[in-house]
């Protein structure tokens, strides 16, 4: 049996004239989510290859492991490698590379904190500092408890009751920026006395000063003022 399908074929386009609605396609490279993807690939390869960049940068440097004070001699023990990645490369200059073998004689010109880099300009041959080991009594009161070996402090002058003290009590520092050699802890105290005990590194000039300042105050208190 047949059909006769030529006029039922053609109604639906006979009876209204229009044709089909056919959806449009996107082009694939006109696709935004692609373009994103791309971009995030792309970000994600510059990303890693700056930090990749930034890694070789870094190099090894030398750190002291510990505080140490002025008049220290610096051993290999005293050192650990840090590894460190300096903007400018003169910045490295400064410092001591960790390939870099010390001289067995090196000798700390000032403080240096533990952790912090070993900066050539604080350490000098063995003999060459020009600093004295200066000791002091001072009441544990005018001491911060965190004073140590290492610290950098200013030392002042403060008159009292009933005292003299001159152009010495004028507010400023007899010692300024110098660094506790040795110190007693809070618990070493002088007995009775309830002091402690200072070693300072101060120069020649600056050691002269301190004790003719000290010598004109009748019964001007220490006080220690530590930096940092």
């Amino acid at each position: 049996m047949s059909r006769n399908l030529g006029s039922s074929a053609l109604s639906g386009t006979s009876g209204s004239g229009v044709a089909p609605a056919v959806r449009a396609t996107r082009t694939g490279w006109r696709d935004p989510r692609l373009w994103v993807g791309i971009l995030i690939v792309a970000a994600s390869i510059v990303a890693g290859s700056r930090l990749l960049a930034a890694a070789d940068d870094s190099v090894s440097v030398w750190a002291v492991a510990g505080d140490m004070g002025a008049g220290d001699t610096v051993t290999a023990e005293d050192l650990v490698a840090r590894q460190v990645r300096f903007t400018e490369a003169a910045d490295l200059d400064r410092y001591f590379a960790a390939d870099e073998v010390l001289p067995s004689d090196v000798q700390l010109l000032r403080g240096v904190g533990a952790g912090e880099l070993l900066p050539r300009a604080a350490v000098g041959a063995a003999g060459d500092d020009g600093l004295l080991q200066v000791p002091i009594a001072v009441d544990a009161r005018q001491v911060p408890p965190s004073v140590a070996a290492g610290s950098v402090v200013d030392v002042y002058l403060v008159p009292t009751a009933g005292g003299q003290c001159h152009s010495a009590c004028d507010g400023t520092p007899v010692l300024q920026d110098v660094t506790v050699v040795d110190a007693s802890s809070v618990d070493e105290g002088f007995g009775a006395t309830d002091e402690r005990q200072l070693v300072l590194g101060v120069r020649d000039d600056d050691a002269g000063a301190f004790f003719q300042a000290l010598g004109a105050s009748d019964g001007a208190t220490v006080t220690i003022v530590r930096r940092g």
